[in-house]
């Protein structure tokens, strides 16, 4: 009886979050070890599940690098890294797409219509969804008195998005699972893009309520590494700035901030490696992660 009431508990703790996100979009940037353990990869895809039966509209947008890694070995091809962003040549590029378009991104949609959704699976290139140019990158070169430009081959940045697919997927109950790979029309380009921030441009282009990006740690953690549970814009840039924050985390925080600068309600940064981590942060008081607002 305790352990019913227990359950009856959460049901309505629920509630109100159910009612408040009704009919809106989140958009989860998936990736870590919650796509790698077995049970991981059905939770997430029971917890979308759940999410698009309730009445939310979820979006995915997931990456993939340790199995373009992967792949790549088995060609005896050696990754190559600068800045953290994998330099991507034409013939990587092949395999980024291959990999992350095909193999990576149709498993996620397998796992999903297993757990009973409706789901579908997109690149940037699939009705123009995202517009992409090529990136460069600058690092400080005193030899030469001036910056150096790095080209980086197929990487690129979003330009634009293109709504429309998504919107009409939705409307038909659908939901999208999206590989980063952005597309250059008139120069007839692919380029492998950073999913967090594709996730990111998406979340802006539909007004989601909610972005949330799935990592392999508990959150952003305070001087004494206690979790933050709330931050603020002007709070986390004062973290930035006085060192609280650093190395690989700054980039996902910096696309949290750009979110909600553009308007999204709200972003999240949580850890993927807890069992139905996306639940847990929508739908209950206290969430697992950190959450970003506007100050």
């Amino acid at each position: 009886m305790k352990h019913s009431r227990q359950r009856a508990g959460t049901l309505v703790e629920a509630l109100p979050y159910l009612q408040r996100f009704a009919d809106q979009t989140i958009v989860i940037k998936y990736g870590g070890n919650a796509m790698v353990e077995e049970d991981l990869k059905a939770s997430f895809a029971s917890d979308i599940t759940l999410l698009k039966q309730v009445g939310i509209n979820p979006v995915v947008v997931h990456g993939g690098g340790p199995q373009i890694g992967k792949h790549l070995a088995k060609i005896g091809k050696e990754a190559k890294f600068i800045n953290g962003m994998r330099v991507t040549d034409s013939e990587t590029m092949d395999v980024v797409e291959m990999v992350l378009a095909g193999l990576v991104n149709k498993e996620i949609v397998a796992n999903i219509n297993k757990a009973g959704g409706k789901a579908v699976g997109l690149s940037g290139k699939d009705g123009g969804l995202i517009c992409a140019r090529k990136m460069h990158i600058k690092r400080d070169a005193p030899e030469l008195n001036v910056p150096e430009i790095i080209d980086l081959g197929h990487v690129g940045h979003v330009h634009a998005i293109n709504t429309d697919i998504l919107k009409l997927l939705e409307s038909d109950r659908f939901v999208p699972v999206i590989a980063p790979v952005g597309y250059h029309k008139s120069e007839g380009l692919s380029f492998n893009i950073n999913a967090d921030l594709v996730a990111g441009a998406i979340a802006e282009a539909l007004g989601a309520c909610k972005l949330i990006l799935l990592t392999d740690v508990a959150g952003v953690l305070d001087d004494e590494k206690n979790l933050c549970s709330q931050l603020t814009t002007d709070a986390t840039k004062a973290m930035i700035k006085n060192g609280t924050i650093g190395g690989g985390m700054i980039p996902k925080v910096q696309c949290c901030l750009d979110a909600v600068d553009a308007g999204v309600g709200q972003a999240h940064i949580i850890d993927g490696r807890v069992p139905h981590a996306l639940l847990l942060e929508i739908l209950t008081d206290e969430g697992i992660g950190t959450v970003f607002s506007p100050n």
